[in-house]
């Protein structure tokens, strides 16, 4: 397997609510329809998408149903440039629909961060470090 990560598919209960999060809350690129039955997200990097919920459960296994909500294991994280812009991002995401989970604050390794949940429960972490360094597409370059 190469080590990369192409698409992050989010099962969404209203793909029209979860676009306009996405696409009009928080400022994300698509160049899908906005009929279409799966949208995809230009972002650096790792892709994100949207699907019906029930049709990628049906998509995985007919056995296997969706869970319900509430922290599932994975949480998403979003990496900022300046520390500022992790209170910006956070109040950006509480105006589009979010919940704020916990408010940005100083760490134990040093960053500053806190976490949201879209409109669908999906677990986002807004997070910045003097220590992060980007590349040209913004991803952050490990040491």
């Amino acid at each position: 397997m190469e080590p990369r990560l192409t698409i992050i598919t989010l099962g969404v209960k209203d793909l029209t609510e979860a676009r306009k999060f996405y696409q009009q809350g928080l400022g994300l690129p698509t160049k899908d329809p906005e009929d279409s039955p799966i949208v995809f997200f230009n972002t650096s990097g790792t892709r994100i998408a949207l699907y019906p919920l029930e049709k990628l459960s049906e998509d995985i296994n007919p056995n296997c149903p969706p869970q319900g909500s509430g922290f599932g294991g994975i949480t998403l994280a979003h990496n900022v440039r300046q520390k500022q812009d992790v209170d910006q991002l956070l109040s950006q995401a509480v105006r589009a629909g979010a919940t704020l989970l916990k408010p940005a604050q100083d760490t134990f390794w040093g960053g500053y961060s806190g976490y949201f949940s879209d409109p669908d429960g999906y677990v986002w972490e807004v997070a910045w470090s003097e220590n992060f360094q980007f590349d040209e597409t913004g991803a952050i370059i490990l040491h």
